[in-house]
């Protein structure tokens, strides 16, 4: 009897993880034509921001409140993993009038 209390809640345990898992999403954001598209994102806490730059100079991902800043030079990539819930704005310092914005829901 103790031996299937240990089986039930490592099942339990792994259906739980492995759900967490299939549930996290990587969302790709290009850069083309000094802007970011998609400009607006719906994550989830646990997904992955991909940023491709396709044009010729660099540019960044610059989380307004500072908690990343990314230099992503033509042709490189850069990527984030989101930690917490909230609204993001961020912008490239190089071109400021370029402007995202990621929703993160639990």
């Amino acid at each position: 009897m103790r031996a299937g209390f240990v089986v039930t809640a490592a099942v339990a345990a792994l259906s739980i993880w492995g759900s967490t898992l299939a549930r996290a999403a990587t969302i790709q954001v290009t850069i083309d034509k000094v802007a970011y598209n998609p400009v607006n994102i719906s994550a989830r806490v646990g997904d992955t921001i991909v940023w491709s730059n396709k044009d010729i100079v660099a540019h960044t991902a610059t989380n307004r409140d500072k908690s990343w800043d990314f230099t992503i030079f033509p042709n490189k990539t850069a990527k984030v993993t989101l930690k917490k819930a909230g609204e993001i704005d961020y912008y490239c310092k190089f071109h400021p009038n370029m402007k995202g914005h990621i929703s993160v829901k639990p």
